[in-house]
């Protein structure tokens, strides 16, 4: 800072920061490891950056365990920086200390697959577990993986009626069947192929994107194959199936999350609201302690209407204007004088995500005029 020897007035011109996105498309792995570096200074989980930097980190695959796979499968299908958390067993105690050690990561994803193999304790009560702390943190989704050698009865009425059965967290769930032959000969969970799958379609389109109708990389067979009838039953309950398409490779073919609450049908609009609130924790934590008055409540309008304009140019928001895409609100009225005494500055947005073609329908008319085909359209 420039010292001043002379009483007088003297300008300064000053650069705001500009604001910052959070990461997309970042796992937060769980899982039993060959090697920990440094666990006897327990320095939680390790940031990795391609795969083999895990495999120096922590050694090979286990056969008892299928994190090394899914850590690759990962990077295979276009992930960029994950970070791994290595937890001593399958015990709940133990997940829930690795849990609790990526709680202050910058990650938008949690992937356990280790916990499908576990004997002793639950499968799905371990998954709860992963669900529990996704809602707690109220800022990254978990990617579960069904049952090993599930058929299609066993996931609807075992699997995926005990994960409704644990409440709101599981809002914050996105459930995946069947499990997959890795490039390497093994049959694994799909959890860590469909996070890469997750981060590509971020850094080519944005988290608005469903990250659906994309392949598999390092796939190269479904365990089992899943027909039209099988997805007819899971896809209506928020089981998303990973089907093979002659011609066209082994896709991931479902976008849903588990909650049964309409506005929380597809992981896209999930994921958007919950980087809004990333970025809206990162971008304006500045304001904390400011006067709460009118000044203070017009720049934070601003900001977020910025925000939430860059959003709608993206295609994120749906509508014409950003009147039709999106309102803030941050005035008198959401700040009555008991709340602004309380120390409190509340500010009410409201927006209007776009949602998955999921169906699209294209109509064959044959008349005496000939073929005509209308279309496509979005099946309500």
């Amino acid at each position: 800072m420039q010292q001043y020897r002379t009483p007088g007035v003297y300008r300064e011109d000053i650069s705001l920061a500009s604001a910052t996105a959070p990461l997309t498309g970042v796992p937060a792995f769980l899982g039993l490891t060959r090697n920990r570096p440094d666990a006897t200074d327990d320095p939680g989980a390790f940031a990795v950056r391609r795969w083999p930097e895990f495999e120096n980190k922590f050694g090979g695959p286990l056969p008892q365990g299928y994190l090394a796979q899914a850590v690759r499968g990962f990077y295979d299908n276009g992930g960029s920086l994950c970070f791994v958390q290595p937890i001593d067993d399958l015990t709940e105690g133990a997940l829930n200390r690795g849990l609790a050690a990526i709680a202050s990561l910058d990650v938008d994803l949690v992937c356990a697959p280790d916990i499908m193999a576990a004997s002793d304790e639950n499968p799905i009560a371990l998954q709860g577990a992963v669900l529990d702390h996704c809602g707690t943190a109220g800022d990254r989704m978990a990617i579960l993986d069904s049952l090993p050698g599930a058929g299609v009865s066993l996931v609807e009425n075992n699997q995926h009626k005990k994960l409704l059965e644990l409440g709101s967290s599981v809002v914050n769930g996105a459930l995946y069947y069947p499990w997959v032959l890795a490039s390497e000969g093994r049959v694994v969970p799909p959890c860590g192929h469909v996070a890469g799958v997750y981060a590509r379609s971020d850094r080519k389109f944005g988290v608005h994107k469903a990250p659906a109708n994309e392949i598999l990389q390092g796939v190269s067979d479904l365990v089992p194959n899943v027909s039209d009838a099988d997805q007819a039953e899971l896809n209506p309950i928020g089981v998303n199936c990973l089907r093979a398409f002659p011609g066209r490779g082994i896709r991931v073919w479902g976008a849903r999350t588990l909650s049964r609450e309409p506005a929380w049908t597809y992981i896209s609009v999930r994921r958007l609201f919950l980087t809004v609130g990333r970025w809206i924790e990162r971008n304006l934590a500045a304001v904390a302690f400011e006067p709460n008055d009118a000044r203070l409540w017009s720049r934070i309008e601003r900001e977020l209407t910025i925000y939430f304009s860059d959003l709608l140019r993206q295609g994120a928001l749906k509508g014409n204007t950003a009147a039709e895409a999106f309102y803030v609100r941050c005035n008198a009225e959401t700040n009555p004088q008991e709340g602004r005494e309380a120390g409190k500055v509340v500010t009410e947005i409201g927006l209007a995500p776009r949602v998955p073609a999921e169906f699209i329908v294209v109509r064959i008319i044959t008349g005496t005029s000939g073929v005509t085909i209308a279309g496509p359209m979005r099946l309500e």
